[in-house]
């Protein structure tokens, strides 16, 4: 632990046409049009720009709460073979898609902010990426709430005196008024040590990347 706390001491504290979509949604539900709400933190990616436009509907109808549990029934929904087995079929035809989830939505009486999201991802073909869009919009009301996502990984699981130490290292980045959010995963592949992303803070203390870059060193040597 000494090493990742001199480490994180170290550390210190074709776009156009995919904006033209999530545009489309945020301006679909909130009459009359207007600029979007910037979300607290930016997500990149196609996944991002749709969670941005749903974050700027949902704050725009003070609905962000409900949106986000909406989400999780989503999630949850999606996970049904029987719905998958259509929704995620790319054999299968966009309006096909776009009936079956939307009923199943419908059905489970979940707001129109949230079915106009499945409706334009099912227009623009991109359904695919319903799992990643409510993992963006996670992402964002995390922030909202003032919680800084971290996540952690280690070749090994944690026992809990490091975790706890870990915890108290982190907890010296957040400002006044954040909490930490901590994900742990494990990859033996990265051999040792631990990388560790922070906000928009990340360092790779992995002994696989130190060994990576003692044979750069070697060999331009």
């Amino acid at each position: 632990m000494a090493a990742l706390r001199l480490g994180l001491k170290v550390w210190g504290r074709s776009l156009s046409a995919q904006f033209k979509c999530v545009r489309h949604f945020s301006s679909s539900v909130t009459r009359p049009a207007s600029k979007l709400v910037k979300p607290p933190i930016q997500v990149y990616g196609v996944e991002g720009r749709y969670a941005t436009a749903l974050f700027s509907a949902a704050s725009k109808q003070k609905k962000l709460d409900q949106v986000e549990r909406e989400l999780t029934q989503v999630s949850t929904l999606i996970k049904d073979p029987k719905l998958s087995s259509i929704v995620m079929n790319p054999h299968v035809k966009r309006s096909l898609k776009q009936k079956t989830f939307t009923d199943v939505l419908s059905r489970a009486k979940l707001s129109p902010i949230t079915i106009n999201l499945i409706n334009v991802l099912s227009q623009n073909g991109r359904l695919t990426l319903t799992p990643d869009v409510i993992a963006a919009f996670g992402k964002m009301m995390s922030a909202h709430r003032g919680e800084v996502i971290c996540s952690v990984t280690t070749a090994e699981p944690l026992d809990a005196a490091n975790l706890s130490d870990l915890k108290l290292a982190l907890n010296g980045f957040l400002a006044k008024g954040e909490t930490l959010k901590l994900e742990t995963k494990t990859d033996t592949s990265i051999l040792g040590g631990m990388i560790v992303s922070i906000g928009d803070k990340y360092v790779d203390m992995s002994t696989k990347t130190k060994i990576q870059k003692l044979t750069k060193i070697i060999r331009d040597g």
